[in-house]
């Protein structure tokens, strides 16, 4: 199929389970007559497990759902330090964009081996890619090992190339607690460092791996915490199953009442929303019985089904200090509720969906065991290397519902305020490939000197490894014909 499509001059884009929401794979310019979309969940989906340079590791081809994928490693005894909420996705996609979860070591909490709290991409030991073989004059399969030179762009390649198998490090399987609290107030959660309570920075102490879902226009968000739990605690309800919160996935009548009339034209309808979904959550958390699970690690890690509201996401990482997160919640919570509350008062509601907060380690190719390991070139993950003490990054991301008026406005103020707030000195923010970024007031994905400036500007920071531009010549040796690109990768890469 690439060999035709370079000589026809047709583009070849892999096909997952279509859960992201930038351009990545088709635009608005892509047509029946001009791309392949090949399906790699019809096909690439074989997994075994095996050893890669001593080390223990699952090679797996990109088709593979994540779900699939952790149940083949639960049952081996293995398992990941975090992954994607959303199972129904294929591995291909997730590592494109550097799938993520939400984890860092909890104080006294000693790595396990190969143990990474970065992207999944950082695990990646090798891969088989189609590329252009000059020699031949054709694309082939090559594969590549993590101490190639050329593998780095291919780590995280945003569908600027085509990947078919990957092998991946595991880590011993984990047993997880996920509490879930909903009685402690934003102002409490995002106070100022050293305020006291329960703050974010206290519970990333305590347990290291939390999620914030805070509904707009509430006091309360709904908070998940995991820890390391090797046995069930007496008041824990064992579960040996992913996708543990039903009331998430199938929406009652009162919020799908609100969120049609929302839709029809009723934008102010949100802080009704806001209130009732914090309800529908809270009281499902009793009626389920959820509110404290634990089991095997994918089983609470894994939580969104396709079935879930679809909504547009804007979102952003902060890549700072540890000791720095309160800092930076504090702040960006603050400017959010200020931008939101200057749109009430002229009775405009941008935003009707939660603020999510997460917060993960860096990827840092030493963690997987493997020495001469290549750094993950296009990672938002990526370390600083004038700032070797930066060992965090802050997952900030928006939602909406799709159409909802003045949200790309909100989102575009929202995103100049990151990229003029932090001081280099202090954090670097980095956009989240998968979701929305490059706002104008009418569109995601339209800002030209975001995508072709701005962005790549942001990767060359604070690296020593030629970042960016050594990935843009990769993929121009790799794919000369530029099948596995399209107008909007064209631009970021151009």
């Amino acid at each position: 199929a690439a060999n035709w499509a370079a000589k026809a001059g047709w583009r070849l884009r892999a096909r997952g389970m279509r859960h992201g929401w930038s351009p990545l794979t088709l635009t608005a310019t892509s047509t029946a007559s001009d791309t392949i979309l090949a399906d790699t969940t019809q096909h690439l989906h074989r997994v075994e497990l095996v050893q890669y340079a001593g080390l223990p590791a699952v090679r797996a081809e990109t088709g593979v759902l994540m779900e699939d994928l952790l149940a083949f490693l639960e049952d081996a005894g293995y398992g990941f330090t975090a992954t994607t909420a959303v199972g129904a996705v294929s591995l291909g996609g997730v590592l494109a964009i550097d799938g993520h979860g939400s984890a860092v070591p909890a104080q006294g909490e000693s790595p396990l081996p190969q143990q990474t709290y970065g992207s999944l991409s950082n695990r990646i030991l090798a891969l088989t890619a189609v590329v252009w073989d000059g020699a031949r004059d054709e694309y082939v399969l090559r594969s590549f090992d993590r101490r190639d030179a050329d593998i780095g762009p291919l780590l995280t390649h945003l569908g600027r190339c085509f990947i078919t198998e990957a092998t991946l490090a595991v880590e011993p399987n984990q047993n997880l607690r996920c509490v879930s609290y909903v009685d402690i107030t934003a102002a409490e959660l995002f106070a100022a460092p050293g305020s006291g309570g329960r703050d974010i920075a206290s519970l990333l102490d305590a347990a290291g791996r939390i999620e914030s879902i805070w509904y707009p226009y509430t006091e309360r968000p709904w908070l998940k915490v995991w820890s390391v739990c090797p046995e069930k605690p007496l008041l824990s309800r064992a579960v040996s199953q992913p996708y543990n919160y039903p009331f998430s996935d199938n929406l009652p009548d009162v919020l799908t009442n609100l969120i049609q009339a929302l839709v029809a034209g009723q934008p102010e309808l949100a802080p009704q929303l806001g209130a009732a979904t914090y309800a529908v959550s809270s009281t499902g958390l009793a009626a389920t019985a959820s509110f404290d699970l634990w089991g095997p690690s994918k089983n609470t890690l894994q939580f969104i089904k396709p079935t879930t509201l679809r909504v547009h996401p804007c979102s952003y990482v902060v890549l700072t200090r540890r000791d720095r997160v309160q800092q930076v919640l504090h702040e960006y919570t603050q400017a959010f509720l200020q931008r939101l509350e200057a749109y009430r008062a002229q009775d405009r509601y941008p935003v009707n969906m939660p603020i999510e907060y997460r917060v993960t380690g860096i990827d840092r190719a030493s963690d997987i065991g493997l020495p001469g390991a290549q750094p993950v070139t296009l990672s938002a993950l990526h370390p600083h290397a004038a700032h070797a003490d930066w060992d965090t990054v802050i997952w900030l991301t928006l939602l909406v519902i799709p159409g909802t008026p003045d949200a790309f406005p909100f989102f575009r103020e929202t995103e100049q305020w990151l990229l003029a707030h932090f001081d280099p000195a202090f954090a670097v923010v980095r956009p989240e490939w998968s979701k929305g970024w490059a706002y104008r007031d009418d569109a995601a994905w339209s800002d030209a000197d975001i995508i072709g400036e701005v962005v790549p500007a942001l990767h060359r920071q604070g690296r020593d490894d030629g970042g960016w531009d050594a990935a843009r010549v990769a993929y121009a040796r790799l794919d000369p014909a530029g099948i596995f690109s399209n107008d909007f990768l064209g631009r970021l890469f151009r």
